[in-house]
C-alpha cells in the first residue's frame, strides 16, 4: 500500500517497548508546546501500559485539546442518501452481496424533506454519506452533486445548512473539481484498514478492492483544490497500534506533498451491521480503555486535526471522550437513506429500526439532549462553519490550528450559534442553562470582544442568523 512503511511500523512498534518515565515526560512536554510528534514518539505512547502513565496522557491530551480549540464541541449529522453499493466489504450492511438490507436512493425532493425535517430539529451542519452506486442513469458525481445543491436549498423560517461536508467514493481529478464547484466543506475518505493483506481481505469485490486507488483518492482531492481533507482507520479490522501508526504515516505523507494535513481524524469502532457476520465478532476488537488511548494519542500527535467521534460510541463513551481529545461530534443520527422523519420534528426515528441502516448505532440521545449535557460539562455546543466561508481552509487554517490562534475565533462563533439555537430549537431546561453559560464565557472576554458579541446577539435578537467572525 503506497506511503505506508509496514516493516518501519511493525519496527518501531517493537523497540517502543523500551520507553522510561523520563523519556515520556519529555514526549509530553513536546506535545504541550503544540509540537508535532515523530512516528517514533507516537508509537512510545500507544506502548505505555502503567496507568499512571496513562494518566499523564489523558491529562496532556485534553491540555492540548483545550490550548487550540478551548471548550468548544462542533455538532454535525450525518445525512444518508443512498444505500446502493457495488463492493463487498465484509464488515458493511451496505455491501453489494447483502440480501437482508432494504436498498434505497433518495431523490433530489426526499433529500431536500430529509434536511428541512433536520433543520426543524436545529442542525446546521451536514455531513453527506453515500454508497458506490449512483441511481440508474446517472453518475455518482452527477448524483452527489444535485444531492449538495437540495441540501443547499431547504430553508426552515430563517435556517438554513451552513455547510456541507461529503462523504463518498474515489473520483478522479476532475470529478473532485466538481465537487469542489458544489459548495462543499470537507471532503471525507477512510482507508479502513492501513494493513494491505487485512485490506484486500476485507473487500473482496467492487471497486474498492483496490487499496492505492483509495489512498490515492485524498491526491486527487487536493489536486482538485479540496483542501480540507477528513480521514481515518476503521479499529476492529487489524492491530489498534499498527492502524494508529499507519493513519499517522499517511499524515506523513500528507503533510509531505501538500504542506497540509486532514481538517479532520475519524475514530470509528466496528459495530454490528446487519448482514455482515464480521461486524458482529471483529478480528481485533478494541477494548474501551485502548480505544481511549488511541484518541488521546492522536490529540497530542496531531494537535491541530479535529477529532471526530461519531454516535457508533455510547453516551458515556462519547461524553468521556470529550476530555481526551474529541473536538466533533455527531448528534441524533441515522444512517438509513431516508430515515429521518419527515412529520412530527419531535419524533425522532431510532436509527437500529430503520431497515437500510449501515450499522448500529450506541447513542440515540435527541439534539437538544446533547446540547443539554455539553453545557451540564462545560462545553460549548457550536454549529460554526465559519471556516469554510472566510476560506480558513488548508494551509490557512493550519497556520491557525497548530499555534492555537483559531481558538478565539472558534469561541466567539460557537457563542453565537450557541445563541440562535437556544432563540430557536431548545428546550425551556436547556434554554436556561445555556443562557447561563453565555453570560459566563462573555465576561471571561476583552472589552472588543465583549462589544463585537454584543453587536452579534442584538442582531440575532431581532432575527438575523448566521453571522460570524
Amino acid at each position: 500500500m503506497k506511503y505506508i512503511n509496514e516493516e518501519k511500523i511493525n519496527y518501531l512498534l517493537a523497540d517502543a517497548a523500551k520507553l522510561d518515565g523520563c523519556q515520556l515526560d519529555i514526549i509530553l512536554d513536546k506535545a504541550k508546546s503544540l509540537k508535532r510528534l515523530t512516528l517514533k514518539e507516537s508509537a512510545a505512547l500507544l506502548s505505555v501500559k502503567d496507568p499512571e502513565d496513562i494518566q499523564k496522557i489523558f491529562a496532556a491530551a485534553s491540555f492540548v485539546k483545550d490550548t487550540i480549540y478551548g471548550r468548544r464541541v462542533v455538532l454535525f449529522v450525518p445525512l444518508y442518501i443512498s444505500n446502493l453499493c457495488v463492493n463487498s466489504c465484509l464488515y458493511c450492511a451496505f455491501k453489494s452481496d447483502n440480501p437482508l438490507i432494504k436498498r434505497k436512493a433518495l431523490t433530489v425532493d426526499e433529500i431536500n424533506a430529509q434536511t428541512e425535517w433536520l433543520l426543524n430539529r436545529g442542525h446546521k451542519r451536514i455531513l453527506m454519506v453515500c454508497g458506490e452506486e449512483a441511481p440508474s442513469g446517472k453518475s455518482n458525481i452527477d448524483y452527489y452533486t444535485e444531492a449538495i445543491k437540495a441540501i443547499y436549498a431547504a430553508e426552515v423560517g430563517k435556517n438554513k445548512i451552513k455547510r456541507v461536508n461529503v462523504n463518498c467514493a474515489p473520483l478522479s481529478i476532475n470529478e473532485f473539481k466538481k465537487l469542489k464547484q458544489s459548495g462543499i466543506g470537507t471532503y471525507q475518505i477512510f482507508q479502513e484498514t492501513y494493513h494491505e493483506q487485512t485490506y484486500r481481505r476485507m473487500h473482496p469485490k467492487g471497486p474498492k478492492s483496490d487499496p492505492d486507488n483509495r489512498i490515492d483518492a485524498v491526491d486527487r482531492a487536493f489536486t482538485a483544490g479540496i483542501d480540507d481533507i477528513g480521514i481515518g482507520a476503521l479499529y476492529g479490522l487489524f492491530d489498534w497500534r499498527f492502524e494508529t501508526l499507519g493513519l499517522l504515516s499517511h499524515i506523513e505523507h500528507m503533510e509531505e506533498k501538500f504542506g497540509v494535513g486532514p481538517h479532520t481524524i475519524s475514530v470509528p469502532r466496528i459495530e454490528p451491521a446487519e448482514g455482515a457476520e464480521l461486524s458482529l465478532r471483529p478480528p481485533y476488537k478494541i477494548s474501551d480503555d485502548e480505544f481511549k488511548k488511541v484518541v488521546a494519542i492522536l490529540r497530542l500527535s496531531i494537535s491541530y486535526a479535529g477529532i471526530i467521534m461519531t454516535t457508533r460510541e455510547n453516551a458515556l463513551m462519547r461524553d468521556t471522550l470529550l476530555s481526551l481529545g474529541v473536538s466533533q461530534i455527531s448528534a441524533e443520527s441515522n444512517t438509513s437513506p431516508g430515515g429521518y422523519s419527515a412529520g412530527d420534528k419531535e419524533q425522532a426515528c431510532l436509527p437500529d429500526q430503520q431497515a437500510g441502516s449501515q450499522f448500529s448505532l450506541g447513542d440515540q440521545r435527541s439534539l437538544d439532549e446533547i446540547v443539554g449535557t455539553l453545557i451540564a460539562h462545560d462545553y460549548i455546543p457550536s454549529f460554526c462553519a465559519a471556516c469554510y466561508r472566510m476560506e480558513r481552509t488548508g494551509e490557512t487554517f493550519m497556520q491557525l490550528a497548530k499555534p492555537g490562534t483559531i481558538k478565539g475565533k472558534c469561541s466567539v462563533n460557537a457563542l453565537i450559534t450557541l445563541q440562535e439555537y437556544l432563540d430557536d430549537f431548545a428546550s425551556a431546561k436547556v434554554k436556561q442553562a445555556g443562557y447561563k453559560m453565555i453570560e459566563r464565557y462573555f465576561n471571561k472576554l476583552d472589552n472588543v470582544d465583549q462589544d463585537m458579541l454584543k453587536l452579534f446577539f442584538s442582531h440575532v435578537d431581532s432575527g438575523v442568523r448566521d453571522e460570524y467572525v
